[in-house]
């Protein structure tokens, strides 16, 4: 089975993931609760979808003798401009399920107050790894230049 169209996936469902974090920001902003709620609540489940893909190619790349990880090939400062993007996208990914869960609850459970304070710390952060996501797979993949 060919799954080498998931990271495309992924980029689709990290960009999807952008527009309901934006939007749910705007609802809460603009006062509407229910809105709001179901739009975070559809984010997380996007969210989730792209890391179950995302875990999924990683195990297919490396049952197929590709390895796990796509090679950027570019030289110089966008080759540093890559692995900085990387390296914070990777560091704030792996908190970004954990702090999803922890601003979710509160917020189910009517403790708006905290909920609005986590969601001060945690939206930027799942916002910033969600565009990021989109930029790797845009620098892995249509603009990644060739072996030299």
């Amino acid at each position: 089975m060919d799954l080498s169209f998931l990271p495309l996936l992924n980029a689709i469902l990290n960009g999807i993931c952008t527009v309901l974090l934006v939007t749910g920001w705007w609802l809460i902003k603009t006062g509407k609760t229910d809105a709001h709620r179901k739009t975070m609540i559809t984010a997380f489940a996007v969210s989730s979808l792209f890391l179950t893909c995302y875990l999924t190619h990683k195990i297919w790349k490396a049952s197929t003798g590709q390895g796990l990880h796509t090679s950027y090939n570019e030289q110089g400062i966008l080759k540093i401009l890559y692995l900085t993007i990387l390296i914070t996208h990777l560091i704030l990914a792996m908190i970004v399920p954990v702090l999803a869960i922890i601003l979710i609850r509160p917020g189910l459970k009517g403790n708006f107050k905290l909920h609005k304070r986590i969601g001060k710390i945690a939206l930027p952060i799942w916002l910033y790894v969600s565009v990021t996501g989109v930029v790797i797979y845009l620098m892995l993949y249509p603009f990644n230049p060739p072996i030299q």
